[in-house]
């Protein structure tokens, strides 16, 4: 059975080399958007399947729209469900599930953001009906025990510790997005405060499963060798007789507009302090997105670029610096941060950084650096939807999100449309002096000792 699992992941791997090239050579030919059979239940679930019979495996992924931006009493709901969807149902003892699925060659991950929950399984196509039965059986009688619950929080606290405040990008992070965000609820972090995981309850648990664990909040996306036909009728008898919520809460709150600079600083034992800014930019589906892409190609996307010539190789003062615009349902985030060397100056270090922002604003970004990063987000683009999976990706966010399937051309004519103006024009809207946001992580002053753990 090992053996097995071996072949059928090297099968992956082969098919997506070779897809790459073929994406590569003729963007056209990922037409998802055309050939995604879209189907939505009486109760409101939607299935998307596109079928590729190239190679026999099939990606299922389960897009729950709920992420922690939907929490509104208790933090760290929805990462807490990511854990606990894997610890039993009623007819599927704790952890059984992934064992099941990796007994068979396949296997299963999930993850949790801002806007969604999502469920992913890669199999053998054979294994397909299986898949569709288990997490029908997940939806429908999840084991949500005090006992599960006690089990999960302790690996969620243990998992904030290592990832978040143990680490200083971590510290960093969590310190910007709550400066940044003073209204919409992508203030806190995914994970959650400690003090909400600590004290989360059965009853707040049940209470946001049947909120949002409902066919009308879901998205399923099939990709790859199966019979749609069959998968479909299956699904129906398989989901059908979930019911559906009357109503599903979300945030009516809007971000006030910034009008001036907002500054944090995190005392953390750390040798290499932390500088981590961030400007509001729109949410996802917004025609500024490629050209803010770009922006954040331009700066910090390679050695050859901007960021990185003058912080690393130039004045080295830095030893890593890049720069991400993130998009989500109700808002966007253009961050930039940078990890500064011991012996220099964070201040020096931002200055510099935003000298850097500043002249995109101020001057014309030449013919080069512009194709450079347009070229360089365009084979991103493509490399991204060379799997199963990530065909299964990409039509579910853009359904869940978007509420529809944007087409590889519309998306590559987007990033192609972008000019020199299109930069400095984003630059000046977006990347503004009294909208920026800036968090310092340093060590604490020699009198008070290192801060660890806590929220």
């Amino acid at each position: 059975m090992r053996a097995h699992r071996w072949f059928v992941l090297v099968t992956i791997a082969f098919v997506a080399l070779l897809r790459a090239g073929e994406a590569l050579a003729n963007p056209a030919i990922d037409d998802s958007a055309l050939r995604t059979r879209q189907t939505k239940l009486d109760n409101g679930l939607m299935v998307l399947m596109l079928e590729d019979h190239t190679t026999p495996v099939v990606a299922f992924q389960i897009w729950v729209r709920v992420g922690s931006s939907d929490e509104a009493r208790v933090t760290g709901l929805a990462h807490l469900f990511e854990h606990m969807m894997f610890k039993g149902s009623k007819n599927i003892p704790p952890e059984k599930h992934s064992q099941i699925i990796q007994s068979r060659g396949g296997r299963t991950n999930a993850y949790t953001t801002v806007d969604v929950t999502v469920y992913t399984t890669e199999v053998p196509s054979g294994v397909l009906p299986l898949v569709i039965a288990l997490e029908a059986e997940r939806l429908a009688n999840l084991d949500i025990s005090e006992e599960t619950l006690a089990s999960e929080r302790e690996v969620v606290l243990e998992e904030r510790r290592l990832r978040t405040e143990d680490q200083p990008g971590g510290r960093a992070r969590e310190a910007l997005y709550a400066l940044t965000f003073q209204a919409l609820p992508y203030r806190w972090p995914v994970i959650g405060w400690r003090s909400d995981i600590e004290s989360t309850t059965i009853e707040d648990c049940r209470n946001f499963f049947s909120t949002f664990y409902v066919p009308n909040n879901i998205v399923i996306a099939i990709v790859g060798d199966f019979d749609g036909d069959a998968a479909l009728e299956q699904i129906r008898e398989s989901f059908s007789d979930l019911a559906p919520a009357a109503e599903i809460p979300r945030t009516r709150t809007r971000e006030p507009r910034q009008s001036g600079v907002r500054r944090a600083q995190v005392h953390f034992d750390v040798r290499a302090p932390v500088l981590a800014t961030a400007w509001h930019t729109p949410p996802a589906g917004h025609p500024d997105a490629e050209a803010l892409d770009v922006v954040g190609e331009i700066l910090s996307g390679g050695r050859s670029s901007r960021v990185y010539r003058r912080l690393i190789h130039e004045e080295q003062i830095a030893l890593s610096a890049h720069s991400v615009n993130s998009e989500f349902a109700g808002a966007g985030i253009f961050g930039a941060y940078a990890s500064v060397r011991p012996d220099a100056s964070i201040d020096r270090v931002e200055a510099s950084f935003l000298e850097e922002i500043a002249r995109l604003r101020d001057e014309p970004v030449t013919a080069a650096e512009l194709d450079k990063a347009k070229r360089k987000i365009e084979v991103s683009m493509i490399h991204q939807l060379t799997t199963n999976a990530a065909l299964a990706a990409r039509i579910g966010y853009d359904v869940t999100i978007l509420g529809k399937i944007r087409p590889l051309e519309d998306r590559l004519a987007a990033i192609q449309a972008v000019d020199a103006d299109d930069v400095r024009r984003v630059a000046r809207t977006y990347l503004t002096d009294a909208g920026r946001n800036v968090v310092h992580v340093v060590p604490p002053p020699a009198s008070t000792e290192p801060q660890r753990g806590g929220s």
